[in-house]
């Protein structure tokens, strides 16, 4: 009886990070034979450098169950009081239609797909952006919409930079209207004030104040409620030689008229409202559409429709060239991705409703604030607001917080404007019992419906829609929900994501998004709470917010960390803000160089540049270290101007580079604070932590290391960590929970807590895999890389390798000289891996002409095996175009990616159809792309960014 295992032993048995990892320890001991240690521990010490090791073992709590972490998961969301939303201000209540809510936010082959920069295994999403993109268009009244921004906050401060840089000819300040949302002036104040930008809030009742200025942004309708009809503005602004902008309510869109039609340049706002859960402030697909001239000025993606090898119509995203990795500190924007599959989301909302189903419930929301409008003044409540949307402000003198607290008793959420007004919205969620318990809150008694019958509209007569929207067919063909449920399927079976094979992206780490992670974010606790619900109904939030930023905070080594930036790139900005505040604070007003080594990500320098620094870049070695030498001579250059340098470790390269603490010490010496980019933190958890080896600021990728999944190119969270010294200039928020973080450097997106409703997945990733699971994660990670570089150096020249001759948790591999060799690209290998079963790894980043390759902790060695075999495969067809067997026009890598289309027809190939559509043998289960090769010239040349037409798509 002695042998049988205990009670303890069994409940420890196959632990989650067992599941979390891919490798079985059989396949551990045969990539370490092959590389030549005897254990993981001699591996990491071999590639980590002694310098920057970590003091101590991570101090996080005991790793849980999966059903043990579920079950925290949903006590926390339920000491959350989501109640009836009514407090408005760009967030509403809204119904996620449940074959939307299964079959995109929950369906991995959504959630787990990347950035659709290889087009021709992205049709499904494209679709749907494309879709989007349409729906904005057309509720806009522009011609050109992006496939989202963030939030509507940082979508209108992007406008703000957008005006300035689309029209050369204006100048003074930037005038934004006293009743937009304050969460928009906030951050657009944050953004200008970086940046130089003088801006006015103003009342635009009125018109315009006297004197210059560059553009205006109109709330349309206003926080307020009231719905300000903006020609006479939009036109002043025109004769003054500005731009106008408008934050428009899209639900609100379908009743009023489109800002373009009305003459706007810009149109800025949220689609949260299209059946995106409130998420207690986010993810939210922000949108912007501009007007015809300025489109190359966008910031974030455009998808546009190209054609591809065999003259098919096809999707692709457009006007790459605007990106940062390419312009760096002449770019438009940091935006680097956005709010894809909230996007996604939206747009399938608009489908599935049609306009008609959006028409009716704008109506039914507008209907129920003119009912409770009617009835409250019928009650002797002061109605402030005459003619508005779904938003309405009362004057209850004195009496205020006592009605929102009556209000909060009966489960409603009413908004404290002051000490004498409430604001109230109404939405798609709002029933006739909450306007009963609302009546109840200001001591009304009202009859609905007698109400009902005796209430007119409140919409303005000049400013109802007459143009129509949502045209095309699409909008029009699927709202059952088996044609529903099938387009979903359709669209998704076209795109290749993490639930058919390993992605191998270098620098983005896509490893496994675990369901028990992924299953909270829809609990109703976390989803459908408002972000400035009061403090008291949110205290399950605040728990896991505030053990989060302890975890993180505790794996970093720094003292202090923000969750509000809702992306990697506004975790820069809020990071670069805080060094920027620091030297103002000391002050060192002139402190404004940021060095960037020449290897950096683009959104690094695009960064410093919206933080109101001047970029100055430090060479690179040969190794693709930093240049120290060259650093010295920066810093001694500098060092009265010197305000942070801006360094990723493990490198951008991909390897552990020995000199980061006497980079630190250089930088330090010099007066500059050191910012450590987050994004390859994967290599370090559990080894080394930026804030013990020199960083003084970190921005961290919860959608890399964190395991927040890309969703298709967003959500993300990029929460900024700092040393002590820099925790008074970390984001702070007016409508923040915490008194606290009401003042400081104001806020760095629209919510205290950014994208707050994704985070319970990176909670559930720390508190399941713990402090040994997560440095086990690191371990395996830079094992399947090395293995990665050992098998396939034999074949590709691995660029780069850091401390001890290995590579970190990603290898480059090169393949300049094979193109020099034989005329194959890079773009042919890459698409040539999709006939083999793969998405590409990261192509010419850092360097151009390379690939680069990050198998992750998650993948099984099977699976790396057989990526391994394809890339060996498809150096094998490069040597038969070197030696001239083929052209390299005629070979199967530049016809590649073959479709089903192969299989039939005339085949005049100089390679069988065989070898071109199964070149490891006949696979049931093979992918199929639905485009050929696709042509991205001439999508640039020929602009296209909304729905073709079906006959586009015709034999």
């Amino acid at each position: 009886m002695s042998d049988l295992p205990t009670l303890s032993e069994l409940d420890a048995a196959l632990p989650f990070v067992d599941r979390h990892i891919g490798l079985r320890p059989v396949d551990v001991d045969a990539m370490l034979d092959r590389l030549g240690f005897g254990s993981i521990d001699e591996l990491m010490k071999a590639a980590v450098p002694g310098g920057i090791r970590a003091a101590a073992e991570l101090d996080l709590p005991a790793p849980l169950t999966e059903e043990a972490a579920a079950r925290e998961l949903r006590a926390l969301a339920a000491a959350n009081r989501p109640g009836e939303t009514m407090i408005g201000l760009g967030y509403h209540g809204t119904i996620t239609p449940p074959v939307i809510r299964r079959n995109v936010l929950e369906d991995p082959s959504w959630y787990t797909a990347y950035t659709p920069y290889q087009p021709e295994i992205s049709q499904g999403r494209l679709e749907a952006l494309i879709n989007f993109q349409t729906v904005i268009g057309d509720l806009t009244g522009l011609p050109t919409a992006n496939a989202s921004l963030l939030d509507e906050a940082t979508a209108a401060a992007e406008a703000m930079t957008l005006v300035r840089r689309g029209n050369r000819k204006a100048s003074g300040p930037f005038v934004v209207d006293a009743d937009a949302l304050p969460q928009t002036i906030d951050v657009v104040r944050t953004r200008a004030e970086a940046m130089g930008i003088d801006v006015v809030v103003a009342d635009l009742t009125d018109g315009l104040p006297e004197g210059e200025l560059c553009g205006v942004l109109v709330q349309y309708p206003g926080a307020s409620g009231r719905v300000l009809d903006p020609r006479a503005v939009i036109e002043e602004t025109h004769a003054r030689n500005g731009l106008a902008v408008v934050a428009a309510d899209l639900l609100a869109l379908t009743l009023l008229e489109a800002p373009g039609e009305l003459g706007a340049d810009v149109v800025v706002g949220s689609s949260q409202r299209f059946g995106v859960p409130l998420f207690y402030g986010g993810p939210h697909a922000g949108y912007m559409a501009v007007a015809k001239g300025l489109e190359r000025h966008l910031p974030g993606r455009l998808v546009g429709v190209s054609v591809d090898a065999e003259g098919r119509p096809a999707y692709r995203l457009a006007l790459q060239t605007r990106e940062q990795h390419i312009r760096r500190d002449k770019a438009t924007s940091n935006i680097c991705t956005a709010q894809v599959l909230l996007a996604v989301v939206a747009s399938m909302y608009a489908v599935y409703h049609g306009p008609a189903g959006l028409r009716s419930i704008a109506t039914r929301a507008h209907r129920y604030a003119a009912v409770l409008a009617r009835g409250l003044a019928d009650g002797g409540v002061t109605v402030e607001t005459e003619q508005f949307f779904d938003t309405i402000t009362v004057a209850v003198p004195g009496r205020a917080a006592e009605v929102v607290a009556a209000a909060r008793s009966f489960g409603v959420q009413l908004r404290l404007v002051d000490v004498d007004r409430v604001g109230i919205s109404t939405s798609e969620t709002t029933t006739r019992s909450t306007l009963t318990s609302v009546f109840k809150a200001f001591g009304v008694e009202a009859d609905l419906r007698a109400l009902d019958q005796a209430t007119a509209d409140a919409l303005p007569d000049g400013l109802q829609r007459q143009t129509a929207y949502l045209t095309h067919e699409v909008f029009s063909s699927h709202h059952s929900e088996t044609s529903m449920l099938r387009y979903l399927r359709r669209l998704s079976a076209r795109d290749y994501a993490l639930d058919r094979g390993m992605i191998p992206l270098g620098s983005c780490t896509m490893k496994l998004n675990a369901t028990t992670e992924m299953e909270p974010v829809s609990l109703p606790g976390f989803a459908d709470l408002h972000p400035f619900a009061p403090a008291e109904d949110a205290a399950g939030y605040r728990q896991l917010v505030d053990e989060l930023e302890g975890w993180l905070a505790e794996v970093t080594g720094y003292d202090k960390v923000s969750i509000q930036p809702n992306a990697g790139s506004q975790g820069e900005l809020a990071g670069l803000l805080a060094i920027r505040g620091y030297h103002r604070a000391n002050g060192d007003l002139d402190r404004n160089v940021c060095l960037i080594p020449s290897s950096a990500h683009g959104t690094n320098a695009a960064s410093a540049v919206m933080a109101g620094m001047k970029v100055v870049v430090v060479k690179a070695g040969d190794d693709g270290a930093v240049d120290l030498a060259d650093l010295r001579t920066a810093c001694e250059a500098h060092a009265d101007d010197l305000a942070a340098i801006m360094v990723t470790y493990p490198s951008t390269h991909g390897a552990y580079e020995d000199t980061i603490t006497e980079l630190c010490e250089i930088v330090h010496a010099h007066g500059g604070q050191v910012y450590v980019d987050g994004a390859n933190l994967n290599a370090l958890l559990g080894y080394a932590k930026p804030g013990e080896f020199g960083g003084d600021v970190s921005h961290l990728n919860l959608h890399k290391t964190f395991c927040i999944p890309h969703g298709g190119g967003g959500p993300g969270v990029g929460p900024v960590a700092v040393r002590a010294h820099l925790a008074p200039f970390l984001p702070s928020h007016a409508m923040h929970p915490e008194e606290a973080k009401r003042s400081g450097i104001g806020p760095i997106s629209a919510a205290p807590y950014g994208s707050a409703g994704i985070l319970p997945i990176s909670w559930a990733y720390i508190r399941l895999m713990g402090a040994e699971g997560l440095t086990r994660a690191t371990a395996s990670a830079v094992l399947s890389a090395n293995y990665v570089a050992a098998r396939l150096g034999e074949h590709y020249p691995v660029l780069y390798k850091g401390h001890g001759g290995l590579v970190a948790h990603e290898c480059i591999l090169d393949v300049r000289g094979l193109t020099r060799d034989s005329g194959v690209t890079v773009d042919d290998v890459a698409k040539r891996l999709v006939d083999y079963g793969f998405h590409a790894p990261t192509m010419s980043f850092p360097v151009a002409g390379t690939l680069m390759v990050e198998p992750t902790e998650s993948e099984d060695l099977a699976e790396i095996d057989r990526f391994c075999d394809a890339m060996i495969a498809i150096k094998a067809e490069i040597d038969r175009v070197a030696a001239g067997e083929w052209t390299p026009e005629e070979s199967p890598l530049r016809g590649a990616p073959h479709t089903s289309r192969a299989l039939v027809g005339e085949w005049d190939r100089g390679y069988s159809r065989e070898l071109a559509v199964f070149p490891t043998g006949i696979d049931p289960d093979k992918y199929w792309p639905p485009v050929g090769r696709i042509d991205q010239a001439y999508g640039d040349r020929n602009l296209v960014c909304a729905c073709p037409p079906p006959e586009a798509f015709a034999e």
